[in-house]
């Protein structure tokens, strides 16, 4: 077989109907399907990408529990759109001239998506 000449894993992430795409090949293979992110989970990836955009992330603050919140109802905890909204917000955050990430930044920068349900 082709896939076993080389020594590569590959792991897709965040494309919802890719667990029926990949039933029709062969069962000798290791799939594990991810959860959606919730709770401690998110607020680590959340945390990771503050930390990218030069802020910190205090999950005990109202304000960043509720940017947290709000990024868990827009996204559903898919990594994908995650990701995809991060990269809206660091737009938004400098276009705006802003120094804080609030749930009104994460709802402006929804605003610039395309996300299908």
């Amino acid at each position: 077989m082709v896939v076993d000449r080389f020594h590569l894993g590959l792991i897709l992430i965040g494309m919802p109907g890719l667990e029926r795409r990949l039933a029709r090949y062969p069962p000798d293979r290791f799939r594990l399907q991810y959860r959606p992110l919730a709770g401690p989970d998110l607020a680590a990836v959340l945390a990771a990408y503050w930390q990218l955009l030069g802020h910190t992330l205090n999950p005990d603050s109202p304000a960043d529990a509720d940017t947290i919140a709000a990024v868990a109802r827009i996204t559903g905890g898919n990594f994908r759109l995650i990701e995809r909204l991060i990269g809206q917000v660091r737009r938004v955050l400098d276009i705006n001239d802003l120094d804080t990430i609030t749930a009104d930044v994460i709802h402006t920068a929804c605003g610039a998506l395309v996300i299908g349900t």
